[in-house]
């Protein structure tokens, strides 16, 4: 026991120094970094650049920087510094597959035209190019294909799975009940395809979605959309030689051949090396942020789904945002809020502890503003509908403001299928109603779905009020019905097109700022070495050993099922589908 707790002591006190060695390394690292002359900011689009930063400690111990993955936010601005920054020269883009959704693309996107102004060149490159990351590429001054590689160009689909024979196999009743004839979210359990509204409106959504993928397409390679829709229904594009005769890349070119023409266009000799910048070098290179103003402009990011109590990392957990908000509610230096959401929703409470506390920030006199990413659906919406200002990039999917609640009974089930029984002792008529070893009585059902009712009416009523509209008006776009940003700015469910900088802009508009006279300040805040040292690692641990045991699709697909499982008898305002683009 001796030697054990002795052991124990070195080990703790091999712990502590290994923080502190990496908070010195880490700050001494950013004194260290300098970006050198004729620098090429290197940006691999499949890496996934989440609204909420990631901490990652093992990148501190080992001084990997260059693998630090930066926000979007931060990924928006830096490209917006080094437009200013003369030892960069230009960007190139590894455009093979694209991780991230089809807003935050809009998002890089705009950055990249915006520092392609200065005269810098964008170029970019994959061995087979996707169709959600050409939707970045196509701004490039020279986009190049590996001539063995693939270019896709086929349209877009979606598919939904469907339950209804399986849980009917199994002997299990799922007992639904919803309000809104779009809110499809329970439809994969009492269907066994899509009915008509749910078809209408993904028709609808997809449609908008790929119309604008073929505009800017249109626009950035001068070729027409009809054009453009004729080669995806005749297949025409079967090989990057095709997408070259087409117009839709500048060439088929293998990667030294690409490089040897940035060499040209750098004037670098044939043996030089370019100078690639990652995001994560670039980042400790140069100073995105000014802490030396007293007034603040608050973003809080609000990424994932939408839960009680504190929640996990990439949840947001309606404790945690009610503390978060409230702080910044009484802080004197904080001019003003931005919600950036990017959210598919979920507990219908849990929205609404969150609501209720920007309402009462906004209440106290600071202005409220919401930028919409990927997601602000349902929950998400609900959290936002409260705002001054709301801003949603065209091809945000929002709306779907409705709500359900499942209570599987699982009664036959486990009898048939597994020899379970069971019998109960209960004090009085209703006790343990919310249980999946028995079916609901007809009173039982009449209870929850007036709750249902109840919540279906009060998001509309939020919604009604923060967006200053007839109940009535609201009801007939809501019923459950998913948007996209551009229809949500028609229909008032949106003020303006736009991304976090623009919704930025405007909060300081609204709170009376003077641009460059406050700072901007990200929340939540990141957490402390021991938090993540403690906590983070054995969750990342879980994560990734059950994810490499499961596969990455039967990972997701039992994130779902654990979803299910947490959510039964919770009134859930969730998007009906998983929001996901190969």
């Amino acid at each position: 026991m001796f030697f054990a707790a002795i052991l124990a002591l070195f080990v703790f006190c091999g712990v502590i120094f290994l923080i502190f060695t990496s908070f010195l390394s880490g700050i001494m690292a950013d004194d260290v970094v300098k970006v050198p002359a004729k620098a090429v900011l290197y940006i691999d689009l499949s890496k996934s650049f989440s609204e909420k930063k990631i901490q990652n400690p093992l990148l501190s111990l080992t001084g990997n920087i260059e693998d630090e993955v930066p926000t979007l936010y931060e990924l928006t601005r830096m490209i917006q510094k080094a437009k200013t920054d003369t030892l960069v020269k230009g960007i190139y883009l590894k455009c093979s597959n694209n991780a991230n959704g089809f807003a935050a693309s809009e998002e890089l996107r705009n950055a990249l035209i915006d520092f392609k102004s200065k005269g810098k060149f964008v170029y970019a490159y994959g061995d087979y190019i996707s169709e959600k990351a050409y939707h970045v590429a196509n701004i490039s001054d020279k986009i190049y294909c590996n001539p063995k590689g693939m270019f896709e160009w086929t349209g877009m689909a979606v598919e939904y799975a469907y339950f209804k024979n399986l849980l009917q196999k199994l002997e299990i009743e799922p007992q639904i009940f919803y309000d809104g004839k779009f809110k499809s979210a329970t439809e994969p359990f009492r269907e066994e395809k899509m009915s008509d509204a749910n078809r209408l409106q993904t028709s609808v959504w997809l449609g908008d979605v790929y119309q604008h993928f073929l505009f800017n397409t249109s626009r950035s390679r001068k070729v027409d959309t009809s054009n453009l829709r004729r080669y995806a229904n005749e297949y025409l594009v079967e090989s990057p030689q095709d997408a070259e005769r087409l117009k839709l890349i500048d060439g088929v070119r293998y990667d030294d051949e690409v490089r040897d023409e940035l060499k040209k266009r750098l004037k670098l000799e044939d043996d030089d090396k370019i100078n690639f910048v990652t995001p994560g070098s670039y980042m400790h290179a140069v100073t995105l942020m000014d802490f030396g103003k007293t007034d603040k402009i608050a973003v809080v990011m609000a990424e994932g789904e939408i839960v009680d109590g504190r929640g996990e990392e990439g949840q947001i957990g309606s404790d945690e945002y009610r503390s978060l908000i409230r702080k910044l509610r009484y802080n004197k230096d904080i001019k003003a809020i931005v919600l950036r959401i990017n959210s598919p929703g979920g507990s219908s409470l849990a929205s609404e502890v969150i609501w209720r506390e920007l309402y009462l920030a906004k209440k106290s006199g600071i202005p409220i503003v919401v930028s919409m990413g990927d997601v602000a659906a349902s929950g998400g919406y609900y959290i936002a509908c409260v705002a001054d200002s709301i801003f949603a990039q065209p091809n945000t999917i929002t709306g779907s403001i409705g709500v359900f609640a499942m209570i599987p009974n699982m009664s036959s089930f486990f009898k048939n299928k597994l020899g379970v029984t069971f019998d109960r002792v209960q004090t009085s008529t209703y006790a343990g109603s919310l249980t999946i070893t028995k079916p609901l009585n007809p009173q039982e059902k009449k209870i929850i779905q007036r709750e249902v009712d109840n919540i279906y009416n009060d998001f509309k009523m939020r919604v009604a009020e923060g967006r200053k509209k007839d109940t009535a008006y609201i009801d007939s776009i809501a019923q459950g019905r998913v948007w996209t940003g551009e229809r949500a700015v028609d229909i008032g469910l949106a003020d303006k097109i736009g991304g976090i900088e623009v919704a930025i802009r405007s909060a300081a508009l609204l709170a009376k700022l003077k641009e460059k006279e406050y700072n901007i300040r990200e929340y939540p805040e990141p957490k402390s070495p021991f938090d993540l040292l403690f906590g983070s690692f054995s969750n990342m641990n879980k994560t990734r050993m059950m994810e490499q045991e499961l596969g990455k699709e039967n990972y997701e697909l039992y994130l779902q099922m654990k979803r299910i499982k947490d959510n039964v008898g919770i009134v859930q305002a969730r998007l009906p589908f998983e929001w996901k683009w190969n």
